[in-house]
């Protein structure tokens, strides 16, 4: 929930969550029901379970996903099941590659992670409006972090719902940068777009609500100048990122095994090749390993790579 201070409509909702699973933002209408982001698959259940407590005995109407990375729409399909009648939107750029199902395009085979197929019944589309709870929201394109991510804004009382575009202290991962887009120039436009909206409440996509918009897009702009610089750093935030995210799901996993789960995903094998040849794969993941543990993210214990 948002801290005391900060005080949103009653008909909004914040289900913080963990960093595996993103924020869930539910709104109750007078006559409609809506939640923004679904989580991650492997918390499907709780998520279900926090929505339909939130929903006090009513049904959820409709789905709105701020992209389509695993941790904002793996929960998708256990909201579809609960709730068959869900009307589920999702941006405009992977519209056919859902209808198809390609887990290859959407990046969660590269990725090694896991969304059940999910159904998508409209487009969310950039410059349009819909109704959440009783109040009109802007859809806005923010690509950067995810090309086809969009951000959602209410200008009367002047709320952010920032996906991953912007949190407290920073924003997701570049990951058309590191695919060879020339990406981090999106970011910054997003990053932009944020300050003209001039939002007075952001609720990110991971991390609490917060008001001091003008510091967190300033310490944005900061870490973008330093990956800018540096684009081999940005990539080793990557792919530790990644191992984090999986670590989160596994909670602890023997080091012979995430040696193996590092071969065998597809994503590291690009990043190694792109940024890290001059190491062989194992001494590179070796590496990411230290620098987790050193880093405080994670423990390693009789062999075992244990979640910090």
């Amino acid at each position: 929930m948002p801290p005391a201070t900060i005080a949103l409509a009653p008909e909004i909702t914040v289900i913080e969550r963990g960093w595996l699973s993103a924020n869930n933002v539910l709104f109750l209408g007078r006559d409609a029901t809506a939640l923004v982001d679904s989580g991650y698959c492997s918390n499907a259940a709780q998520t279900v379970a926090l929505v339909e407590s939130g929903l006090q005995g009513r049904p959820l109407d409709l789905l709105l996903n701020t992209h389509l990375h695993s941790d904002h729409c793996g929960g998708n399909a256990a909201l579809q099941a609960r709730w068959p009648r869900l009307s589920t939107q999702i941006p405009p750029g992977q519209w056919n590659q859902v209808q198809d199902w390609d887990p290859v395009a959407l990046s969660y085979a590269p990725t090694g992670q896991d969304c059940p197929r999910f159904r998508a019944d409209a487009r969310l589309m950039p410059g349009s409006e819909l109704r959440l709870g009783d109040r009109a929201w802007q859809v806005h394109a923010a690509p950067g972090h995810d090309s086809h991510a969009v951000l959602l804004f209410e200008p009367a009382t002047r709320v952010l719902i920032s996906g991953d575009a912007l949190w407290e202290n920073g924003f997701g991962v570049v990951f058309p940068e590191l695919d060879g887009e020339d990406a981090f120039g999106d970011v910054g436009a997003t990053l932009d777009l944020i300050e003209r909206l001039a939002p007075l409440t952001v609720i990110p996509g991971h991390g609490g609500v917060f008001a001091d918009v003008p510091q967190a897009l300033a310490r944005a702009r900061r870490r973008l100048a330093g990956f800018e610089a540096d684009p081999v750093k940005h990539a080793r935030h990557a792919a530790k990122v990644l191992l984090k995210y999986k670590l989160l799901e596994w909670q602890q996993m023997p080091l012979a095994d995430v040696q193996s789960w590092l071969a065998a995903t597809p994503y590291y094998a690009s990043l190694h090749a792109r940024y890290f040849a001059e190491r062989t794969p194992r001494q590179w993941a070796d590496e990411l390993v230290r620098e987790l543990v050193a880093g405080g993210a994670a423990r390693c214990v009789g062999g075992v790579l244990v979640n910090a």
